[in-house]
């Protein structure tokens, strides 16, 4: 109990680290309201992304969203930062984006997605096709198409300088559209309507394959390099791989060594729930940290703080609770004539199973899903620690069996988070190895918690008989 109470109060810190990240992050916060209130400045370029609803994610794509956009204002870009914006968008995030962000939004229609009955097709991209609409931005000269797992590391306003159309291949024979450059064309746009029209051929039903299928000779021509005197070129070009860092090559060598051009932008594909704004993500994913340093110093965790505090008092009030009160069943009383040992025995192994189960995934499912890491995971260890400590008490059960999966999460954690692997296979093989390591405990301690069960009721602990 001593040890468990020494973590307590080092979780008590948790309300002092959620302001130290709210304060540092506020002065640059405030720097850049200051700079959305000048006058507006109208530039022949844009940064444009997309936004549109239909999804479980919408809300954790609207965060990343400002994020990108912040986090282009702070590199200082000479360029507008557009959003294309499905009508559905809500009212209030428009006016954000607009007001708070210093963004324009375009209001356009969701594009019909004639691929939708494709055996393959996957429902979160019925709306993708929506990146068309780029082309119709014909205000400006060159515009940069963002998706919003975009990780900028310096200005690439050199991008405005490429040619009709350009982009960057991650896969050796498809390029990527989580970002490329376009010149708006009318022309272009409405062709590409009749091409979405007549059904042309697109693999995966999304914008990935349809823009894929309309540039088939990208990867036959030159790859892109700025002219010095900052002229456009003409043309198509292949865009270095700089301009699309693979998050997957980081994980491989836990250090960059992209040699074809400036190391730039970091894109995260790949599974939608380890994208980096998700607290889980890191130490998972390494670089989900680097995603949240630029949110810290950008958007901050303003949003989430009320959630998280009260979540942080509510456990501590269990804990406290259920440290004074002591609840636990043996305070039930039932006659012999009632009850089935046998029956009781099942229950409560049930319960002591489910309840240790629902203790581990109520607060990750609680926890607002965009905070930052170091947040996330002590609210997560101090919910669970809270909600174990009910089950110990109620079902009289042993400590350190039942918190044994609470240690082995923290380890791994720690053997994740380790700075200093040469490379990304040496941490592999590390998670591996502790996950090998702890996995007769993890048996023992579940051994030991049954057992406990089956000898209370066996000397009648649980539900005293008064006759």
């Amino acid at each position: 109990m001593a040890k468990g109470s020494i973590g307590i109060s080092k979780i008590l810190l948790l309300p002092l680290l959620l302001l130290v990240l709210e304060t540092t992050a506020f002065s640059e916060n405030h720097q850049l309201k200051q700079q959305q209130r000048r006058p507006r400045q109208y530039y022949r370029n844009a940064y444009a992304t997309m936004m549109y609803m239909g999804t479980p994610r919408d809300y954790e794509f609207y965060v990343a969203t400002r994020v990108m956009i912040r986090s282009l204002s702070r590199l200082h870009v000479a360029a507008d930062l557009v959003v294309i914006a499905s009508p559905d968008v809500p009212l209030r995030w428009v006016q954000t984006l607009e007001q708070e962000d210093g963004a324009k939004v375009v209001r356009v229609e969701n594009l019909n997605n004639p691929y939708s009955n494709q055996n393959n097709f996957d429902k979160r991209f019925k709306l993708t096709l929506n990146k068309l609409y780029a082309w119709s931005l014909v205000d400006y000269d060159r515009v940069v198409m963002l998706d919003a797992d975009n990780l900028f590391l310096r200005n690439a306003d050199e991008l405005f300088q490429c040619g009709q159309f350009c982009a960057a291949f991650i896969n050796p024979c498809i390029f990527h559209t989580g970002l490329f450059v376009l010149q708006p064309s009318m022309e272009v746009f409405k062709d590409m309507l009749h091409e979405l029209k007549i059904g042309r051929d697109n693999p995966d039903g999304a914008d990935q394959g349809f823009i894929g299928g309309y540039f088939p000779d990208l990867l036959d021509q030159p790859l892109f390099r700025a002219p010095p005197n900052g002229s456009k070129l003409n043309g198509t070009y292949r865009l270095p791989l700089g301009y699309q860092m693979d998050a997957s090559y980081y994980y491989l060598r836990l250090h960059w060594s992209v040699p074809c051009g400036p190391n730039s932008v970091i894109t995260f594909p790949g599974a939608p729930w380890l994208k980096p704004w998700y607290w889980w993500s890191w130490p998972v994913l390494p670089l989900g940290i680097s995603w949240h340093a630029q949110r810290q110093q950008t958007l901050g965790y303003g949003a989430e703080m009320p959630v998280v505090l009260i979540q942080s008092l509510i456990y501590l009030g269990i804990i406290a609770m259920t440290r004074l009160a002591r609840p636990n069943i043996s305070k039930l009383c039932y006659r012999r004539s009632d009850k089935s040992i046998t029956l009781i025995h099942t229950v409560l192994k049930m319960i002591a199973a489910w309840s240790i189960v629902a203790a581990y995934v109520v607060p990750f499912v609680l926890i607002p899903h965009t905070i930052h890491p170091l947040l996330g995971w002590s609210l997560y260890f101090l919910g669970t620690f809270a909600l174990c400590f009910i089950a110990i008490n109620a079902l009289l059960l042993p400590m350190l069996p039942v918190l044994a999966l609470w240690l082995g999460f923290l380890g791994v954690l720690f053997v994740m988070a380790f700075p200093w692997y040469p490379d990304g296979v040496i941490r592999a093989l590390s998670v591996f190895a502790y996950a090998f390591c702890a996995a007769p405990f993890a048996w023992l301690s579940v051994v030991k918690v049954m057992s406990s069960i089956q000898a209370a009721v066996e000397r009648e602990a649980y539900f005293p008989k008064i006759g």
